[in-house]
């Protein structure tokens, strides 16, 4: 490679992670121009392309980059994205499907970033079933998701939530404690965790949980208003289901 393209490509690839997608593209364009075999370079520019609303152009780009790498996991995750955003259906699907089925068994082969991007497909759709009450599908999606990244803590409380709707609260507890221990500091963690617990008749317990939100975000508007409704003589009871 000579000092000028590797030149662009690291200076496009700079201004791409900082996020400065029109400073990145000539750069990386001309890059592509004169060696048109770096798979990476045409995935950033699929990116790019994806942001600016040029679906078209994104869609090559990814499909270039596949071309030159067929398991670049990344971009044919991206390829998925972009076929569903032109109404491309069944190609997005056979794509993800071929990307998941690489990934079975081996989860851990995938960068970081993949499996976050996989695991975010999943939770997206756990989401989607959670919503039209279809609480068994839920599970299975956040299940997948977190197989790939159980140290999302964030998809950890999600799971839970499906499982306190479905009334399998032993679950949702776990899931939540989980979370917990994941990020301590993650207060959503504890806030769904008292609401549970509050549901359960364990009114001390619950009280535990949204006063330690307090002591890390004493403007905690969802701990204070727990709180209050808790302790509140006229407030729902133990056992009632507090607003989420």
């Amino acid at each position: 490679m000579s000092d000028r393209i590797e030149q662009l490509i690291a200076m496009g690839r700079e201004h791409y992670r900082t996020g400065e997608y029109e400073r990145a593209e000539p750069l990386l364009s001309e890059a592509a121009a004169a060696r048109p075999n770096f798979p990476d370079v045409y995935n950033m520019l699929g990116v790019i392309y994806h942001a600016q609303g040029r679906f078209s152009d994104a869609e090559e780009a990814f499909e270039i980059a596949l071309e030159l790498n067929p398991r670049y996991t990344e971009a044919a995750l991206n390829l998925s994205v972009t076929y569903n955003d032109r109404g491309k259906y069944d190609r997005a699907r056979e794509v993800y499907t071929q990307a998941v089925s690489a990934s079975v068994g081996q989860p851990n082969a995938l960068d970081r970033f993949a499996r976050g991007k996989l695991a975010n497909m999943h939770a997206d759709l756990g989401s989607a079933y959670s919503g039209l009450a279809m609480f068994d599908e839920a599970v299975r999606e956040y299940s997948k998701a977190l197989d790939l990244c159980p140290e999302f803590a964030d998809l950890r409380v999600r799971l839970g939530n499906v499982y306190r709707d479905m009334g399998v609260y032993h679950a949702a507890v776990a899931e939540f404690e989980h979370a917990k221990r994941l990020r301590p500091d993650f207060l959503p963690a504890r806030i769904h965790l008292g609401v549970t617990l509050f549901s359960l008749n364990r009114r001390e317990a619950a009280l535990a949980e949204w006063r330690a939100v307090l002591e890390l975000d004493p403007t905690n508007k969802s701990a204070q208003l727990y709180i209050r409704m808790a302790t509140d003589e006229n407030g729902p009871r133990p056992g009632s289901a507090l607003p989420r």
